[in-house]
């Protein structure tokens, strides 16, 4: 008994031990914790423990907040000053790194306010780059299965006067098979009105509206065309409101241009946007579980302000992301990473960028960046488009002036950033996470030797004398294409047989492949033969009897009987497996199945004659006599095996293939010329 008590408590220490190991679970949610007064609230997330990812920098949460009135923020802990009195719902989205989790949810936390105390919180305009109108975030990458948030925010540029326009968004680009968003929820704060995006609405104010804001007296008024002058507003008012005809077109071409590029659209109407104001529009967007799961794709969404004002331009954003399996802020990403290698040459360029983040406690002065160049890519072809922090080059800075040197070697290139401030994610007081990021954007072209096989890239980066960060491989890779092909033949048995099925002297043929391949490939082949025709002596005999032939006597000779046949042979090759050892040589071996699509049978008999009374000269009377005529005969089956010498990837080529026929076993030599295209 006291054995049994002993192993039962064994037993249970075991299990504590055992349970006190295991990871916390993933679906725990996040609370939202505030601490109120009046109008300023402080706030402060409460997360699950993280789950470490084996060998990856240590994890991290990164967070996102919306305070319920068209603002947010990414500190941790973020204290917000609200300028008017009212109800809000504020939402917390956190960011697991380098775990192996799933991303917390939360419910949004209501509070109220009730008294307006501190002076109201001023947002950060770091949102926007230099003097842009319009420009979009995301609070993470894209990830299968997990919500995200965009923020598409839009000011004035500065000037007398209001603004207002369209606002647009395209998303779901037509090149993927299948959609990798849906919008679940938009949040306006600011009277934006939603309405379908035809280009009338996105060019013009609706005629209502223009309407309105001339019997209102408002400070812009429309402008109207005439029959005399459709191109500039006339002095006085008519039936219809003025569109600069100029515009309507170029415009027109761009939406028409981005319908083409993407399945989903949605527009918002937007009023009275006051000189240095700025807005901001968030959307809950799903990555679908159908997302292609390819974590070196890149994907795009589009956002478009189109002013009312003619005079103003229009401003376009184009927010590129990186489908990731899990968050890791440091990453490596090929733009348009399959090609068409019928039209890709050497002098084609390839677009990478590579993303870092100090995720550290404390400041970086120096971040290295090593890249391993595939073998297939020039190093030396290198050209830096775009990078951040931004400095100078090393070549042209001073003593310990901020600078981005480049190293290239044969089979890799460095990047180090020296003597920066390049914040920590950790760091106390930091509030931006775009302080704590930078990146490097670069083009590389082609080598001459350029070969029909994916390839990969990879990134170390090194911050300061941290251990190296290794990110993920960043691979492209060429699209099979098809490559048809025409093909000429001469097949000769090696049995004398009557007619034997296979493929025969003057054969065309046309094939379908794998354009330029450098791996194992199968090729398809169709031939339709020329008719084969042959003519067979079935009996003959002798006599001297006479006859009439018509009005004349005659003494036959002889009597003879032929047998003339006309075939018309298809041949199919459903299975033939290839590979090309060099650029000039390559093997085969495959099925082929022969099918007598049709026979005609005739009948010729051939009489010899004396003339009586003249015996010197024989005359020949032949007469043809239908026989039978069938469709689809028979049909036989064989394997071969062949070799190709020329341009065997694309191009001419000469081949010699035997072939083994089973149902009238024989074997056939064909002697071909083929041009792949």
């Amino acid at each position: 008994m006291l054995r049994k008590i002993w192993a039962g408590c064994l037993w249970m220490i075991s299990f504590q031990a055992v349970a006190q190991q295991r990871p916390a679970p993933d679906t725990i949610p996040a609370v939202i914790n505030i601490e109120q007064e009046e109008n300023k609230a402080t706030l402060k997330a409460e997360l699950r423990p993280l789950r470490q990812i084996a060998g990856a920098p240590e994890a991290f949460y990164s967070h996102y907040w919306e305070f319920g009135d068209g603002t947010f923020s990414f500190a941790p802990q973020p204290e917000h000053h609200y300028k008017d009195t009212g109800t809000y719902d504020i939402r917390l989205y956190a960011t697991n790194n380098y775990d192996d989790g799933k991303a917390p949810k939360s419910k949004p936390r209501r509070i109220k306010v009730k008294k307006t105390l501190y002076a109201a919180t001023t947002p950060s305009s770091s949102f926007f780059a230099a003097s842009d109108m319009l420009a979009m975030k995301i609070n993470r990458m894209p990830k299968p299965g997990e919500e995200m948030v965009t923020i598409i925010g839009y000011r004035h540029p500065g000037g007398a006067g209001n603004i207002s326009g369209s606002l647009l968004l395209f998303y779901n680009e037509r090149q993927f098979s299948q959609k990798n968003f849906a919008l679940l929820e938009e949040r306006a704060h600011h009277g934006e009105r939603k309405f379908k995006a035809d280009s009338a609405l996105a060019m013009a104010p609706g005629e209502d509206l223009l309407n309105r804001a001339f019997a209102e007296d408002l400070a812009v008024a429309p402008f109207y065309a005439s029959a005399e002058n459709p191109y500039s507003p006339p002095a006085g008012p008519s039936a219809q409101p003025w569109i600069d005809p100029l515009r309507k077109t170029a415009v027109s071409a761009l939406l028409a241009e981005k319908k083409a590029l993407f399945r989903e659209q949605h527009a918002w109407r937007v009023e009275g946007l006051q000189a240095g104001e700025e807005k901001f529009l968030f959307l809950t967007l799903e990555t679908t579980p159908e997302m292609i799961k390819d974590t070196n794709a890149v994907v795009t969404v589009s956002g478009m302000f189109i002013p009312d004002d003619p005079l103003m331009p229009l401003a376009q954003y184009d927010l590129e992301m990186q489908i990731v399996a899990s968050h890791d802020p440091n990453r490596m990403q090929l733009k348009n990473r399959r090609m068409n290698y019928r039209f890709v040459g050497k002098k084609r360029e390839l677009n990478y960028k590579v993303q870092f983040q100090n995720t550290g406690k404390g400041p970086a002065s120096k971040v290295a960046i090593g890249i391993a160049v595939p073998g297939m890519l020039n190093g030396q072809t290198l050209e830096i488009t775009d990078y951040s922090p931004r400095c100078v080059m090393c070549d042209s800075a001073y003593e310990r002036q901020s600078c981005l040197d480049t190293i290239v070697r044969q089979d890799s290139i460095f990047f180090v950033f020296n003597n920066i401030y390049l914040k920590g994610m950790q760091q106390e007081g930091v509030e931006d996470p775009d302080s704590t990021k930078g990146f490097i954007k670069y083009k590389v072209r082609f080598s001459k030797e350029l070969k029909k096989l994916p390839f990969s890239s990879q990134a170390a980066i090194v911050f300061d004398k941290n251990e190296p960060v290794i990110t993920n491989r960043s691979k492209g890779s060429f699209k099979p294409g098809l490559s048809p092909g025409l093909i000429v033949g001469y097949g000769k048995g090696f049995a004398k047989t009557e007619l034997p099925l296979g493929l025969p002297a003057g054969t065309v043929g046309v094939t379908i492949s794998a354009y330029a391949p450098y791996k194992p490939y199968f090729q398809a082949e169709l031939y339709l033969s020329v008719p084969q025709r042959r003519e067979t002596l079935v009996s003959t005999t002798r006599d001297q009897r006479d006859t009439a032939i018509g009005a004349g006597k005659y003494i036959i000779q002889s009597r003879a009987l032929y047998e003339r046949a006309s075939r018309l042979n298809v041949d199919v090759v459903p299975l033939h497996f290839r590979y090309n050892l060099k650029s000039w040589v390559g093997v085969g071996a495959g099925m082929i199945a022969n099918v007598l699509v049709s026979e005609k049978v005739e009948e010729r008999k051939v009489v010899t004659a004396m003339p009586i009374p003249d015996t010197r000269t024989p005359q020949r009377f032949e007469n043809i006599e239908k026989g039978r005529s069938d469709s689809f005969v028979s049909w036989d089956g064989g394997l071969f095996a062949d070799v190709n010498l020329g341009m065997v990837r694309a191009g001419p080529s000469l081949g010699v293939r035997l072939i083994q026929y089973f149902k009238e076993p024989q074997q056939r030599l064909f002697i071909y010329g083929i041009w792949r295209f």
